[in-house]
């Protein structure tokens, strides 16, 4: 090589070092790529908006710190618009193009679903902002995720419900993999409560009338009747239950625990009961909730950068975040240690609840992630009874 050559070459270091800092052409041959994959647009955006919108901070607060071990963390983030095969092409993206270390997301169930077995075959650990249970059960190595389960979700349902001496209900369920699994649960821990279904019906994600359903569920008598599902549905069910003059108290699950349900069924949703995260009712929580300050730093870092309200779906990929960061430590990046990582991480308090991971158990949270909610006057209540 020529001297000539050698002092160009020297010359273009020096600028570059000068535009952009030593440190940064460092980091640029080191990045950590994360990938994301969220429902951002379409009918589930109420869940992946701010799933994604609260990746894309927690990376920067990361960031900010100095990274994990001296890497910069990068986002890669595809929107899957809630559906399976969107899900699948952008999966492949950050495996086969992207070369993520880790994947969070997706946010529902169905679009979870359709990807585990090509996360699996990679060797990528996933961690999910979905709650059905067939998600981590069976365990599944490469598959984790920290949406609550709806089997603890129907377990706190079927207690409140317990409590208040109900004992016959009857169910409607979304016709999804979302809805199948948590009819699944409804039924298979009915009789450990004491209760009965008198009667199911389901509903597609797309219907906009379910008072066919709802007059069948009523002609069966029950106590209450149980909704299962995501919105726009389960608004559509509590505005037809009202249309219909149907004094039967319904109760909704965790997917519709936002402030979108309240918006989208407006007088219908008053007195609506529902297991939630803490996050809805985090100023009701006592002070010496482990939870609390985390739920409040949350909140004022998402509005302080974003503006709105928080949701626990946001918490699921706040979750995610901290967790794939805590298992990123000295890993170097390979994927085998930051799966071995997250598995063994214990007592991790996040916003949707305390996470202990082993072999057995890759959801890590307990009945303690959630509480009993009630719709009044457009907001909601702790219910500690």
């Amino acid at each position: 090589m020529s001297i000539n050559c050698m002092k160009r070459i020297v010359q273009l270091v020096i600028v570059l070092t000068l535009a952009v800092g030593p440190l940064s052409i460092l980091h640029a041959a080191s990045v950590y790529k994360i990938g994301g994959i969220f429902s951002s647009t379409g009918r589930a955006s109420f869940l992946g908006d701010p799933e994604k919108k609260t990746m894309e901070m927690m990376v920067d607060k990361i960031n900010a710190a100095g990274g994990i071990d001296g890497h910069m963390l990068e986002a890669v983030i595809y929107d899957s618009e809630g559906d399976p095969a969107k899900a699948v092409s952008a999966v492949n993206k950050l495996i086969h193009r992207d070369g993520v270390i880790a994947i969070v997301g997706p946010s529902t169930t169905p679009t979870t679903l359709a990807i585990v077995n090509f996360v699996e075959r990679a060797k990528i650990p996933l961690i999910s902002c979905a709650a059905g249970i067939k998600i981590t059960s069976p365990v599944k190595p490469w598959v984790f995720k920290t949406a609550q389960s709806d089997r603890l979700a129907v377990s706190a349902l079927y207690e409140h419900m317990q409590a208040k001496s109900i004992k016959k209900v009857g169910i409607i369920t979304v016709s999804n993999s979302f809805g199948e699994s948590g009819q699944e649960q409804l039924v298979s821990l009915a009789g450990d409560y004491g209760i009965t279904i008198v009667a199911k019906e389901s509903f597609g994600a797309k219907d906009t009338d379910t008072t066919p359903q709802l007059t069948k569920l009523k002609g069966a008598s029950p106590d209450a009747i149980i909704c299962w599902g995501t919105n726009p549905g389960p608004a559509v069910v509590a505005k037809n239950l009202k249309q219909l003059k149907i004094n039967i108290p319904l109760f909704q699950s965790h997917g519709v625990a936002s402030a979108k349900f309240i918006s989208l069924a407006g007088e219908a949703a008053e007195n609506i009961v529902l297991p939630s995260g803490k996050i809805l009712v985090m100023d009701q929580l006592p002070a010496d909730d482990p939870q609390k300050q985390i739920l409040k730093d949350y909140e004022t870092m998402y509005v302080s950068k974003y503006g709105g309200a928080v949701s626990g779906f946001g918490g699921y990929a706040h979750d995610a975040m901290t967790l794939v960061a805590e298992a990123l430590k000295a890993s170097d990046g390979d994927r085998q240690k930051v799966r071995n990582a997250l598995e063994n991480i214990k007592d991790h308090v996040g916003v949707t609840g305390r996470f202990s991971f082993s072999p057995e158990d890759h959801n890590g949270l307990t009945s303690s992630a959630f509480v009993m909610v009630e719709i009044k006057n457009q907001t909601w209540n702790l219910l500690t009874d």
